[in-house]
């Protein structure tokens, strides 16, 4: 889809594109401003692969403070990217033959990773009329002897969908029963949530020593291309993790890690105003989407993504297009209304497509007259 859509930039075609996973704004300044006094430090040397003392340090105060998790800086491993960290902890926990449970809907590189650590992944389903969560029965269900690991992701890229304590230590009752299955928590969207508070898988006591907490500040601080993700968790693992890494890039980038300690040691009450107008759009598209035929909506409560289901399309000829998938819709969205979405088959939710409010009011508004002016 991006490069169909950079495809029709390039022949002159007015594009909006609503389906960037990333903040549309500019690095805080004082994280700015961090960087440079690194650059004027000198801090341009091979920093250790598991990333600077003091920065695994403001990590740890970090956890401490926003997820009431206590790690010492041995448990933390600074990756380039959450995706390095996910790709780390795969590559160091799965071996060939090895199962892994994806609640869907969930990103897509989750599925990809299994792949390439020689693992097989099973998706447990959910829709739009459950908001996009599973039950413990259906995770119990989904467990077999072969089950090594499983991801949670909340807030949850596509859906916008946030777990609950209560939800949470629902599915630890069951995965008590399996300790020899390990929990990867995504929490990377979990600052830009709408009164529904994150809470932490691996705060709950029975699954602190088999949980891996992952994070990084590319979605809460616009920081997407400075590329810093992190993970937390059994000492173990953060030292495979550590070995893997060693092979494969090294430490990460030296001036986006002095910048991330100006980052995670300011309080979060720094970036609210990125959160509030996230907040604001959320509710603007929610307005614009509810005036459509045929696309029904939920009330995502984090994240920057809302996730329609629009299978009442299925079937039908618009504009002498046939729609038979979420696939087929998002390339009619983009042909002929010249908006950028992303199929929901990418993220396990074939009934769906994303949508992100990661754009101006003005694109926003724009992009959704376009869509109602072609569907209705």
């Amino acid at each position: 889809m991006a490069a169909k859509a950079r495809e029709l930039k390039a022949e002159g075609k007015d594009i909006i594109s609503l389906s960037l996973g990333e903040p549309d704004f500019n690095t805080p300044d004082f994280i700015k401003d961090a960087a440079k006094q690194a650059i004027d430090d000198n801090y341009n040397s091979y920093s250790p692969v598991d990333g600077y003392l003091d920065l695994r340090e403001a990590i740890c105060r970090k956890f401490k403070r926003d997820n009431n998790l206590t790690y010492s800086p041995n448990q933390i491993v600074v990756s380039t990217g959450a995706k390095q960290s996910i790709a780390n902890i795969a590559l160091v926990l799965l071996n060939p033959g090895d199962e892994v449970l994806l609640p869907a809907p969930y990103w897509v590189s989750y599925s990809a990773i299994a792949t390439l650590a020689e693992a097989t992944y099973k998706e447990i389903p959910s829709n739009i009329d459950t908001d996009f969560k599973i039950t413990p029965e259906q995770l119990e269900a989904a467990i077999t002897p072969k089950t090594k690991l499983i991801f949670f992701n909340s807030p949850n890229n596509p859906s916008g969908t946030v777990y609950t304590e209560s939800e949470y230590r629902a599915f630890a009752k069951v995965l008590e029963k399996y300790p020899n299955i390990y929990i990867l928590s995504d929490e990377i969207y979990e600052h830009i949530n709408y009164g529904q508070p994150n809470f932490s898988f691996a705060s709950i006591e029975s699954m602190y020593d088999r949980t891996i907490t992952v994070n990084g500040v590319a979605k809460a601080f616009a920081m997407t291309g400075w590329r810093i993700g992190y993970m937390g968790g059994p000492a173990w693992i953060a030292k495979a993790c550590t070995k893997i890494q060693g092979q494969i890039t090294s430490g990460a980038n030296c001036i986006a890690q002095r910048a991330t300690i100006a980052a995670l040691d300011a309080p979060v009450s720094k970036i609210q105003f990125m959160v509030d107008e996230f907040h604001k759009r959320r509710d603007l598209v929610l307005e614009l989407l509810s005036e459509i035929k045929g696309i029904n909506i939920n009330t995502p409560k984090g994240a920057f993504y809302v996730f329609p289901d629009v299978s009442s399309y299925f079937g039908k000829t618009i504009d002498g297009v046939t729609i038979n998938n979420a696939g087929d819709f998002s390339m009619f969205l983009l042909e002929k209304a010249n908006v950028a979405t992303v199929t929901g088959g990418a993220f396990g939710a074939p009934d769906c497509i994303r949508l992100s409010y990661a754009a101006s009011t003005e694109e926003l508004k724009e992009a959704f007259k376009r869509i109602k002016n072609v569907l209705n």
